[in-house]
């Protein structure tokens, strides 16, 4: 399994992650930027992120003919869980637990239940 990408995902990256995220299979970039209709961006940025995203491993391409297909590398949940773990493994054990009651004090209680709910799946 990867680890997560250090830095948090910027407004663009996220938006191209939600439609290849929605898409039935692999897009080329055109695909992508037709996709993002609250936007804008120009074909060679669009280009730049999701080569940024591949070598981030947080998306996997194809090649297809001259062009790219790019596909998510793993589901926003997968890809959240591995930013969560990430994030506990670079800290000291002393502050694990700590960073974690930080968490959980601020989690409403449905939260608090899909909490309990997961770990009695684990058991």
């Amino acid at each position: 399994m990867s680890k997560a990408p250090r830095a948090a995902m910027g407004e663009l990256e996220t938006a191209v992650m939600t439609v290849l995220w929605s898409a039935d299979g692999a897009l080329t970039v055109r695909e992508v930027v037709d996709r993002l209709t609250d936007r804008d961006p120009a074909y060679t940025t669009v280009m730049t992120v999701l080569d940024r995203l591949a070598k981030k491993e947080m998306v996997s391409r194809e090649r297809d003919g001259r062009a790219w297909r790019y596909a998510p590398a793993a589901t926003r949940e997968e890809l959240t869980a591995r930013s969560m773990r990430s994030s506990l493994e670079d800290l000291p054990d002393t502050q694990r637990q700590a960073t974690l009651m930080h968490f959980l004090d601020e989690a409403t209680p449905e939260e608090i239940a899909e909490l309990r709910a997961a770990l009695e799946q684990l058991d």
